[in-house]
Formats: C-alpha cells, structure tokens, sequence
C-alpha cells in the first residue's frame, strides 16, 4: 500500500476568504485567490503567472515527487513496456483522393508523425510535413490539422505550442516546400478549402478563447485582408467549418450541447451569402450531408429521440420540406452519417454495440456490418472520395488489436488493410473479454466493459483499475489499449463503467445522466464498484477509480459520496469546481456548458442542483482514497485552478487517514497533457504506477 513517510510535510496553500452571496446563498471560497486574474494573458505566456501562485503549483509538484520517488524504477519499466508495444516506423494506410493517396508514417524514435502522400499510379513517396522538424526543441507542440487543397497544390496546417488551443495557421506550397510568409494566429485550427483552392475558411478565437467569427482567407494575400463571412452573437454557440463529403457545400456548424444550425456555402462560390438550413430551435440537433442537390440530415427533430435522417433540396432546406428517409426507431441510436455518390452509410448502436448499415440511394437496399464480441469499438475512418463504392472501417475490442479494413459497400467484399502491430507481442488468447450488468440503485442495468488475463484468480482478490467518464452523450469504447496490458499482466481487471450520461445504451441513457439527472451518472459507478466487489472480481481496497476532465467531476463526486469504495482515485484534469465555473461566463466554456450542466447564474433550481454535487463544494472531513490529482497549466478546457483549488481544500479538511494526496501540473502543457507519442508515456506511466502502488501489487 502506498502510504506516506513520516516527517514529510505536505504543502499547504494560504487561505484568503471570498465570499459571494448569489440566490441568497452565501459561499466563501477560501482558495479563490489561485485563478490568476490574468489568465487570458497567461495562457499565451506563462511567466507572466503570478509568483504566488506558481511558488504553490511547483511546491506540490515537488510533494509529488517525493512521495512517488520510490516508484521511480517501475515507471521506467512501465515506459519501457509501453514503448514496447508500439511499432515506432509504424504508418498508416493512405487514404486515395484523386492522383494522390494520403496518410502519415513515422520514424523510429520520432515523438511526432511525418504527413506523406504517394502518387497512385507509382512513384516516389513525398513528405508534405515533417512535425519532429516542425517541433524542434520545443518543450510542447500539438499538431491541429493538414488539409490539403483540391487541387493538392498546397496544404493549410496548424499548430499550438504552449498547450492552451489556440493555433496557428501556415499554408506551404507543395511543389517548394515552403510555407507563406503569412500566419493566421488566434485561430481555431482547422482550414476547409474552397473548390477553387484560392483560399479557405478558418474560425478565429476571441480573447475568451472561443469561435466567434469565420473568415475567408485568400493565398497570397495578408491576414488583415481576411473577410469576415459569419459571426456568432451567442456566447452559447460553438462554431466550426467543414465541407459535405460531395464537396459540394462548405459548412457552417453552430451548436452548443443540446441545439445546433448549419449555414452552407458552395464550395465553388466562397464569396457567396450563406444560406441557413434551418433555424436553430432549443433541444433540435442535426447535421448535414448532400449528394445530386439533395441534402440527407441527421436529426433529432420532431420527437426522433435517437435519431433519423430525412432529405431535403440544397436550394430550399427549411424544416417544412424535411422528409423521413431512415424512420426514428426507438432503441436504434444512429451516431454518425456520410453520403457517397450512390450510397447513404452511417453507424448506429444497438443494445449497446454498434454496427454499419449502407443504404443504397438507387433503391433503399441496405445490409449492416456488425461484429460478434461480448464488447468491441467499430468506427467509419472516412474516405476523401466522393465517386466511390470503397469506404474504410476499424475494428478493435480490448483482447484485439486495431484492424482496418476496406469493404466494397456494393460487392460487400471486405479486405484487411492493417492490423495494429504489438512489436513486444500480445496473444489474445491468453486475455479475456466481457460485457457484464451491474444493478443501478433506481434499477437499471449499467454496462461493463471487462479486460483480464485468464489465468487471473477471480476470487475477489485482483486489483481493478475501473474507468469512467459519463457526460456530454460521449460512448466510451470497448477498444483495444496496449498500454492497458502492463496493468492487465500484473494482475489487475481493467474495467469500463458505460455510466449515464453517455450514449451506451441510447439517447435516453445521456439524458437520464446530465442537468437534473446528473447524480445518476455517479451513483451508477458507485453501483459498478460494489457489483465488481459482489462477484468477486476484486475488493473494495483494491479498486483504482480513473477519470479525466468531466470525468474527473466524477471522480470527486465518487470521493465525497462513497470514499470506502474505492482504494484510490487518479483525476486527470479534473472538472471539479463546478459550481464556481458555471457562475462565471467569462470562462471559455461556460456559456456552451449550462444545457449540459445548467445555469446557475439564472436559476435557483440549476444553482442547489449544482452546489449539492459539486466536488469542491462538498469536500469534509471524511477518509478520502489515495488520490492523485494531473493539471495542465495552460487548459483552456478545465482550468488549471480547478484542480489546484480542490486539492487544497481537500488537504485542509479532510480526515487523516495517512492515504497520500498528490497534485501535479504539468508547467508546460495543456488539457492533453504532454503532446509527443512518448512523452506520453511519461505521464501513462505514472498514473499505472501510482495504481499498482495503491493496490499493494508487486511492482
């Protein structure tokens, strides 16, 4: 058991009271001081952070160190594990588009991909982007996106390099290798390229790090020069570009959680007036694809809970000419969709599995691609093409490794392209896979995904790492994790906890797990943790509770409601501080998340709701797990005070139960933690130690 060595004092951050009186309600918030008034500033340069509060960050990171000194060599064994398991010179199956085929490859040793294209008809490979050369020494650089143009003359692409989401735009010409002198900066990172291939759209960030505005960007013209083509008004609303798989229409996307609006332009014509497809109205969602002047729209709209996808003309899409194609059916959730020239394919999910279903436009035969496991992910990887029969899908389950397959949507002949290579090697067969249901406390049946060796004795003594997340309607997929396996050959049963508040088991399963139904979500993993314990997977002491951004609200709920459950909790940039986040809508995305969380600012209902769950409002003087906390200064997503706060408060009030509490942040990164494919493992690996450390495991 990890445990704390006598005589090393934990840090402990000054209180500076703030009170607050919203609704009546009186809450002082000793810790306030720890948001740094200049946040917005700081996320472009972080020496402008205030040394009071950098003086506490560094000293729980060097608490941190210490404590977790003695696992120093099993994460280097761990690292090396991992590091095992990827084939370092791995590359991916190019994708065709037109004389080209696309795709990314890296070198032995490189912590970032290389952009290449191969002629289709043969002939030398061509680097577009080398991101290693790109990066350099740089201690953070997150590739945003590589788009290139129809016409495959240039590529837009993007980069952020202090971890804080806003990129930077470069267009290089292709035949030079050379980027234009003019950069787009503040920006949201993606480029949607006109037909013409003279410019392309791009969204740029305001001060409060959200999409605001959509500009038109000419080549060979200066960043001043850029026209604005749309602006969003609504604090509330996300906007982004894109472009129907026809490429016939670019896109305008507004959404926030629950309501969206899409505007389109003709690919061909970018300085014509957008048109609206039809007005956003609260709670409907849809999305847009187009082929031979016919648009097929994925939508919830008149009551289609889970989904349906109706057509419509390009030239006259309002909501009155919407007709049903693929009917709503109930308990059949359709995820996605994407038009071919003669076939309409999306992916669904039923009874908590997903498939493929291919509609052909022609008649409306269609068949479905399905999969035979307890639990497995399937995804649509896309195809640049438009005129095609070909679509590409992965396949992949905990015991199996990523597969990628091509498959003839009319022949329905299906190919292999790849399979995921595991260089240190990894036999299935010894690995078990299985979907069990854990009782809810109002009766439901909760899902879970389980991974574990068959030789490990399921007599109630294994340690469990258990995952959850549970928000934002986002599936947690049954998919296969190499680095998973240091944990699974030691022992451990990793489990997925398909909470509500995802869409595992419909719509119905997110609704009944977000805003007034929230604590569903939390009392769902406290359910899967008792079951686990029940059917003598694991004990109570031994289970290792994981989660990360809303996630991690989970884990400080799980904290609060349950401590005796659970041995320990690792929160990766955990959104904590909920309350005090949703009253302040000058935060990035706070106005997008009241229709997920509410709005505390407005309703009294939405504040008690909040107040009662939220992690840092409710920590006492209880016996909390071991926990360890990961923040990224520069997180524009769940900032890095939240964890800082809640770590803080928890040191002053909680029992002392001699269980360690450690916070760190990392200095030099954001929401994703560190950004190279090795480095990474870095950060995997200390999360797994700190588990295995926890459970009492030999290490």
């Amino acid at each position: 058991m990890l445990t704390i060595e006598d005589g090393l004092p934990a840090p402990k951050a000054e209180q500076r009271p703030v009170t607050q009186t919203i609704h009546g309600v009186t809450r002082t918030d000793p810790y306030a001081w720890l948001r740094a008034d200049n946040w917005q500033e700081m996320f472009h340069d972080t020496s402008l952070l205030d040394a009071d509060i950098r003086a506490y960050l560094e000293a729980e990171n060097a608490y941190q160190e210490k404590v977790l000194a003695g696992t120093e060599g099993l994460r280097r064994t761990l690292v090396a594990e991992m590091r095992g398991r990827i084939k370092e010179d791995d590359s991916s199956v190019p994708a065709p588009d037109g004389p080209y085929a696309y795709g990314v490859s890296y070198q032995h040793g490189a912590e970032y991909p290389r952009f290449i294209r191969r002629p289709r008809q043969g002939g030398q490979e061509e680097v577009l982007l080398d991101v290693p050369v790109e990066a350099g020494e740089r201690a953070y650089f997150s590739l945003g996106a590589v788009e290139h143009a129809p016409d495959h003359a240039r590529i837009a692409w993007s980069y952020d390099d202090k971890g804080s989401e806003f990129y930077t735009i470069a267009v290089r010409d292709l035949s030079s290798g050379t980027d234009d002198p003019v950069l787009l900066s503040q920006t949201a990172g993606s480029a949607t390229w006109s037909a013409g291939a003279d410019g392309f759209f791009y969204a740029r960030m305001n001060a409060n790090h959200r999409p605001d505005k959509l500009f038109y960007h000419r080549i060979g013209t200066p960043a001043e020069d850029d026209r604005l083509v749309f602006e969003e008004t609504d604090a509330g609303f996300f906007m982004n570009a894109g472009e129907t798989q026809s490429k016939a229409f670019v896109t305008i996307d507004l959404h926030d959680h629950e309501t969206s609006e899409v505007w389109l332009i003709p690919a061909n014509r970018p300085d014509a007036a957008p048109r609206l497809v039809a007005e956003r109205e609260t709670g409907v969602e849809y999305s847009v694809e187009e082929a031979a002047g016919t648009l097929y729209i994925l939508t919830n709209a008149d009551g289609a809970k889970d989904f349906k996808i109706v057509t419509a003309p390009a030239q006259e899409p309002g909501r009155a000419q919407w007709q049903d194609l693929v009917p709503h059916e109930p308990g059949r959730l359709i995820l996605s969709h994407f038009v071919l020239k003669r076939h309409l394919i999306w992916l669904e999910r039923r009874d908590g599995l997903p498939r493929i279903v291919i509609h052909r436009l022609a008649d409306g035969a269609q068949h479905a691609i399905a999969f035979r496991e307890e639990a497995y992910s399937l995804g649509l990887s896309g195809t640049y093409e438009f005129d095609t029969n070909e679509i590409r899908f992965t396949y992949s389950s905990l015991t199996t490794p990523t597969q990628t397959f091509s498959y003839d949507v009319e022949t329905r002949a299906r190919h292999l392209l790849k399979t995921q290579e595991v260089p240190s090697g990894h036999d299935p067969s010894a690995y078990v896979t299985r979907r069990i249901m854990a009782p809810a406390p109002d009766g439901e049946r909760v899902p879970v995904s389980l991974l574990y060796r068959r030789d490990t004795p399921l007599d109630g003594s294994a340690p469990c790492l258990l995952y959850g997340y549970g928000a934002y309607g986002i599936t947690i997929p049954a998919s296969f994790n190499a680095n998973a396996l240091s944990l699974v050959d030691r022992g451990f049963v990793w489990a997925i906890a398909h909470v509500r508040g995802g869409k595992d088991k419909g719509f119905a399963w997110y609704e009944n797990g977000r805003r007034e139904h929230k604590e569903n979500t939390f009392s769902d993993f406290i359910a899967v943790a008792r079951h686990l314990v029940a059917e003598g997977f694991t004990r109570h002491d031994r289970i290792v509770a994981h989660g990360g951004s809303a996630g991690g609200m989970l884990m400080g709920a799980i904290a609060n409601m349950a401590p005796e459950a659970f041995g320990g909790i690792v929160a990766e940039v955990p959104f904590v501080d909920v309350l005090n986040t949703m009253l302040d809508d000058t935060l990035p995305l706070t106005p997008p998340e009241w229709p997920e969380w509410g709005n505390p600012i407005e309703s009294v209902e939405d504040y008690h709701r909040i107040a009662g769950y939220s992690p840092y409002d409710n920590v006492a003087d209880r016996d909390y797990p071991a926990m360890l906390v990961l923040a990224g200064l520069t997180d524009p997503r769940v900032t890095y005070w939240e964890p800082a706060k809640w770590v803080a408060r928890l040191r002053a009030e909680r029992g002392d139960g001699g269980r360690p509490l450690l916070l760190r942040t990392n200095m030099e990164a954001g929401h994703g933690g560190a950004s190279g494919r090795f480095a990474r493992l870095e950060e995997t690996a200390l999360v797994q130690a700190f588990a295995i450390a926890v459970a009492g495991q030999a290490s």
